[in-house]
This record gives C-alpha cells, sequence and structure tokens, in this order.
C-alpha cells in the first residue's frame, strides 16, 4: 500500500508545466479572456495564521530559471520523495507538505527560495543535509485551487495570483508565500491545492 508522501509523487513534467505556465503570466496569459475564476478573483480569503517551522530541503532559484530546463523545482520534490526524505524529518506534526517560497531578493522577477518539506514541531533541530524554515505568523490571502489535474489547476491559480496583484487587488510582502498540500492533494490528477500568499 502507498503512503501518503507515495501518493503525492508529481511527475518532473507536471512541475516544469507549471513553472512554464505560472512564470510565464507577464507574457500575456493573464491578461487573456475572462474565465469563470473571474468571482473567486474578486473575494480574497483572508487568514491569520500562527507561526509554524517546516524542515525540509531548499534551493535558490528564479523565476526565468524555473521556466527553463536548469529549474531545480521539480527537481527538488522528485529528490523528496524519491530519498524518503520525509521520513527522515523528526517531530513532524501532520501528513502534509509544504512548497515554501522565502527569501526574495525583490519580487516575482529575483531569486527566492524554494523549500520542500513537512511541518515540525517547535524547536526541532533540522536533520544534516536539511534546512529549518519558519513561517512567519500574520496574513495570508488563500488561493484555492479548483479540483483538477495539477498541470492544469495550479498554474491558472498562480495565473489569478498574479493578475490580482497586477490589478493592486493583493498587496503581496515578498517574504513567505507556501502551497499546502493536505489530503486533497492525494490524487495529483483530480486534486486541490491551498495557495497562501504573505499580504501587507
Amino acid at each position: 500500500m502507498l503512503n501518503d508522501e507515495q501518493k503525492l509523487r508529481i511527475p518532473l513534467l507536471l512541475f516544469s508545466l507549471l513553472a512554464i505556465a505560472t512564470f510565464s503570466a507577464k507574457t500575456g496569459l493573464a491578461n487573456g479572456q475572462p474565465t469563470s475564476n473571474d468571482q473567486k478573483e474578486n473575494a480574497i480569503t483572508i487568514k491569520e495564521i500562527p507561526a509554524f517551522d517546516v524542515i525540509g530541503i531548499s534551493a535558490r532559484t528564479d523565476n526565468a530559471k524555473e521556466a527553463t530546463a536548469q529549474g531545480i523545482i521539480g527537481r527538488q520534490w522528485h529528490r523528496f520523495i524519491d530519498e524518503g526524505l520525509g521520513d527522515k524529518i523528526p517531530d513532524k506534526t501532520g501528513s502534509n507538505l509544504y512548497a515554501v517560497y522565502s527569501e526574495y531578493a525583490s519580487d516575482h522577477n529575483g531569486e527566492y527560495t524554494f523549500m520542500v518539506g513537512a511541518p515540525v514541531k517547535p524547536g526541532t533541530a533540522a536533520p544534516a543535509g536539511m534546512a529549518l524554515r519558519r513561517i512567519p505568523a500574520g496574513k495570508y490571502a488563500v488561493i484555492t485551487t479548483e479540483r483538477g489535474p495539477f498541470p492544469k489547476v495550479i498554474p491558472e491559480a498562480w495565473l489569478r495570483i498574479f493578475k490580482l496583484e497586477d490589478e493592486g487587488k493583493l498587496k503581496r510582502m515578498y517574504k513567505t508565500d507556501f502551497e499546502l498540500y493536505d489530503e486533497r492533494a492525494l490524487d495529483p490528477q483530480n486534486g486541490q491545492v491551498d495557495i497562501y500568499i504573505g499580504v501587507k
């Protein structure tokens, strides 16, 4: 029987498609014809969340790199799953996985640190080769993807985020953002993900 991490295995192609679609937003995709998401764009859910810690593997990247074969996001996911790194994280507080975007050099055009990992108890030390990232308490806009294939619904959600930002409806902090992969994400062909965007 597959464990949760194996069920969450997502092919490199999926994340390559995600990166290309997401970060090509500025080339006009976000300004296309109206979609069924228009109503959702006008009703942003804001949540205040407490701080929590995530341990996982991280690397620096930028959106231009992620739109090429040199992107590291897909490779990080593959390494995390293939090497069973989730099993090596101590004191986990649940089975959810997180994709964390932090340490932004500027905005979506600059470098940032990408991490894939799991939530842990406060004070947990990161094992060798891994890193600890604190998700700061604060206000987050929560964008929930449609349910469907990840290569379709996750890029669509990020395009909505870029569009909201361009229209001045989303004031991003560019401190920490994250994607939450919970039980709704077990089937990447018919899954759903929450994207938390730190806002002012």
